[in-house]
């Protein structure tokens, strides 16, 4: 990597911590909730609104980045999440709010698909997935700022709502820093990328178990997130207040593991790297299941935090590195597969309803083979 493009990888970092404000939305839905007194069904459209547009928006992102550019189709999303932080420092009101998170998640979906690929770009192709895992572990790191941020802004100036203006000018600041490190032309290979030519990727059966993997290991994160103090209070009576513990050392070991598997992955293959991973989480998710003791509950929950920490990236690089001439298209697949994540916790629900908590937990361990399969399909 040369001095051009070590000076360039910095700017796109930055991009990531950007791409982290889509969280917000949690915090965010607690207090808009209050202050309008919502019910738990006008508040639950607020994330609805966001999550909704990565299936919607992956693919003509993918296809309007092989016409503009990936510079400059990121410029556009910063764009828009910069709009979209400012709305609500004008207009508050529950419309607003719903347009403004909508603007959110389509920014975020253009980030994701557009941010990704211009790794490749910088970097070597060695390089990409502990690059990307580094990317990964400050978007987590922004996305655990946001609660803390929040608190500061409603304790020490009296409004949460100007979190909107911290992140306003933070994205601001991305995107000077984007345009004066990253020259605004490049070849644009992939021009004639069209919804048919990045469907038609699904025939590369290759392809397919990737886009299911993205698909999966989001599955877990959503599925654990709402699923760990469920079970938790069945099993040990716990508060929720208590139970949500669980949640958060979840949370706090992805955000570990993702740190440590940067430096890891730029020593040991990816390949391996992943195979041994989804091995061990194998195993502790199992104990979690079958041992009902609260310490060791907390620490298989940890335990498989770490081990998935970097499958998202590994598996995203494993793409991009595929067939490097379609980038773009690549990317949007596996953004939009980020969208399908979601399906895998109202089919939890139904399995939980019917047999319990362990047993809705059970898809989760169904989603852990399926990676575990793929690591042993890849030679890398």
């Amino acid at each position: 990597m040369n001095k051009q493009t070590s000076k360039a990888i910095y700017p796109i970092l930055f991009g990531f911590f950007v791409m982290g404000f889509v969280d917000v939305v949690g915090i965010a839905t607690n207090y808009v909730k209050v202050d309008f007194a919502l019910s738990d069904t006008l508040a639950n459209l607020i994330p609805m609104m966001v999550f909704l547009w990565f299936a919607l928006f992956s693919i003509p992102t993918g296809i309007l980045m092989g016409k503009a550019g990936r510079r400059n189709t990121v410029v556009i999303a910063l764009a828009i999440t910069t709009l979209a932080m400012l709305l609500p420092l004008f207009f508050y009101d529950f419309a607003c709010i719903l347009l403004a998170f909508a603007l959110l998640g389509i920014g975020n979906t253009i980030l994701q698909v557009s941010l990704n690929p211009m790794v490749a770009n910088v970097v070597n192709p060695q390089r990409i997935t502990s690059v990307l895992t580094l990317g990964q572990f400050i978007k987590a790191v922004s996305s655990f700022l946001g609660p803390i941020i929040a608190g500061a802004a409603a304790s020490f100036w009296g409004d949460w709502k100007l979190i909107f203006a911290v992140y306003a000018a933070t994205t601001l600041v991305s995107t000077v820093w984007l345009i004066a490190a990253i020259p605004g032309k490049e070849q644009l290979e992939e021009a004639g990328a069209t919804f048919a030519t990045t469907l038609s990727l699904f025939k590369d059966k290759y392809i397919v178990s990737l886009f299911l993997g993205i698909l999966f290991i989001v599955g877990i994160d959503v599925g654990l997130n709402t699923t760990i103090p469920k079970l938790l209070m069945d099993r040990t009576g716990m508060a929720l207040s208590e139970a949500g513990l669980g949640t958060s050392l979840y949370f706090a070991a992805r955000t570990i593991g993702s740190f440590a598997g940067a430096f890891l992955l730029a020593k040991f293959s990816a390949g391996r790297f992943l195979k041994y991973s989804m091995l061990v989480a194998i195993v502790a998710f199992v104990l979690l299941l079958a041992v009902p003791a609260i310490w060791s509950m907390f620490v298989m929950i940890v335990i498989v935090g770490l081990a998935c920490a970097n499958v998202f990236s590994i598996i995203f690089s494993f793409a991009l590195q595929h067939k490097p001439e379609r980038a773009n298209e690549i990317s949007a697949l596996m953004i939009m597969g980020v969208s399908g994540g979601a399906l895998v916790t109202p089919l939890m629900g139904v399995v939980a309803d019917s047999f319990g908590q362990v047993a809705g937990l059970s898809v989760l361990l169904l989603c852990i083979l399926y990676i575990s399969l793929i690591s042993f399909r890849i030679n890398k």
